[in-house]
């Protein structure tokens, strides 16, 4: 079986479109000889990681650690540089699902998770002054499926029963003023609450130079290979790149969906994923331009997400119709230097297809690109120490809805590494952490719940 590597050539996305002088920054001309911590991924997740590390080893007055963040291609060049930019915590609709099957407590913990990181991600930019375009403002999810709707209103509805705080800030329309609410042409009702948008490649640069100024090292271009299976007579993990090999005390995986190339724990649990997005630029702005950020839910398996900008274009993922019922195109695939061909065109006319006030805008598509998400096969993330591989840590499988996740599951992986925290200990949902009972399940969501056409997550790209 190929293992999932990522492929030369990435398509370029909107947001990879003004590089930064870090996209092929390398410390030092070669690599160490050892490190205290090896972060595999100079996504969100690498880049948060090794933030955290740093900042948590000077506020608790622990011993700095070294600490090398080792990328295969650019810096954020993997999901993170070719995502909605849509930072929405889930407070209803997969959360619905979690409560039926571990329960509303659990369910609850991770929807206030998503929350608090929404918060914790607009403090930060805030407090650092980042320009990264984040606004907090009201997303809208349109859903055009009576039937659909039916199902989501009655789980959210249990929720808020059940005392998902949450869930309680979630407005419901219905009918008539769905339609006039949402702008949207046959909506039968939507959701609505606040959530987050942002360039996130401008945020992970932004983490990336923080870290380095803390000492950490990035080594971009530099594929890692293999890490040993075992440790040597110290404890310490090898880690094989294409330019050399370092003794790691600690090795990260942050690669999401190529994790099962280098920890094959996880060679049926996390799969790589294809997904489609767009930007459209709108030439002719209608009498109200979009102010919040949209989920289309067509059923309970197709969706799309769009996300307004500043410069009055909108990026927009999705197109699953066009493609999902051919698992060859996008399960199991690591290749975005190409498009999905059955969706290329689908963003064409979008916005005039679908908003009331929006057909004489003369709104196009002006680029195009995919990009690989790490889908777990229970479809929640899996985060902790491996199973009998001490001093080895995944924080990975995101399931396309990492953005209002990473921020502080990173935080308490660094927690974690610095402090020797226990996972019970460092504020993560228990649903996240890697269990051996989660590592031997032969249950597979991502093909069942799209194939059988029950619901499958709600994914960002």
């Amino acid at each position: 079986m190929t293992k999932p590597f990522p492929v030369d050539g990435g398509m370029t996305s909107f947001w990879r479109s003004q590089p930064d002088v870090l996209d092929n920054h390398r410390s030092t001309e070669t690599l160490p000889e050892s490190s205290d911590i090896v972060i595999i991924g100079a996504g969100y997740t690498g880049a948060a990681t090794a933030y955290h590390c740093l900042e948590q080893s000077q506020s608790t007055g622990k011993g700095k650690p070294s600490l090398v963040v080792l990328e295969a291609r650019q810096a954020c060049s993997g999901a993170t540089g070719r995502n909605g930019g849509h930072l929405k915590p889930d407070v209803y609709n997969g959360i619905s699902t979690l409560a039926s099957d571990h329960g509303i407590e659990a369910a609850a913990e991770v929807a206030t998770f998503e929350m608090k990181n929404l918060q914790a991600v607009e403090a930060f930019v805030e407090k650092e002054k980042i320009e990264c375009d984040l606004k907090v403002a009201h997303a809208i999810d349109a859903q055009l499926d009576d039937a659909h709707y039916a199902k989501l209103k009655a789980g959210l509805e249990s929720l808020v029963a059940n005392g998902s705080e949450a869930t309680k800030l979630v407005e419901m329309n219905t009918g008539e003023k769905a339609e006039v609410f949402s702008g949207v042409k046959g909506a039968r009702g939507c959701f609505s609450y606040d959530a987050g948008r942002l360039w996130p490649y401008k945020l992970v640069v932004h983490l990336l130079n923080k870290a380095i100024a803390s000492g950490a090292n990035l080594q971009t271009y530099t594929p890692v290979l293999q890490v040993s299976e075992i440790p040597d007579k110290d404890g310490h993990w090898t880690v094989t790149t294409k330019r050399g090999l370092i003794r790691a005390k600690h090795v990260v995986y942050a690669c999401n969906a190529y994790t099962s190339a280098l920890a094959p724990e996880f060679q049926n649990h996390i799969i790589p994923v294809r997904g489609i997005c767009s930007r459209i630029v709108v030439p002719n702005p209608p009498t109200k331009p979009l102010d919040s950020s949209y989920t289309l839910r067509f059923n309970n398996w197709d969706y799309d997400y769009l996300i307004p900008r500043p410069d009055g274009s909108i990026v927009v993922g999705g197109g699953r119709s066009m493609y999902l019922r051919e698992p060859g195109n996008w399960y199991n695939v690591t290749d975005d230097s190409r498009l999905i061909d059955s969706a290329a065109r689908y963003f064409d006319d979008y916005m005039q297809r679908h908003f009331h006030g929006w057909e004489d805008t003369g709104a196009y598509t002006d680029r195009v690109w995919t990009g690989i998400m790490g889908y777990t096969t229970d479809l929640l993330p899996h985060i902790g120490p491996i199973p009998g591989k001490p001093g080895q840590i995944v924080i990975a499988g995101f399931n396309g809805h990492g953005m209002p996740q990473i921020f502080l599951s990173a935080l308490g992986v660094a927690r974690m590494l610095v402090e020797g925290t226990e996972y019970s200990n460092i504020g993560l949902p228990r649903l996240f952490e890697v269990t051996l009972e989660r590592l031997k399940s032969k249950e597979n969501r991502i093909l069942h719940g799209i194939l059988s056409t029950s619901d499958a997550g709600e994914s960002r790209l």
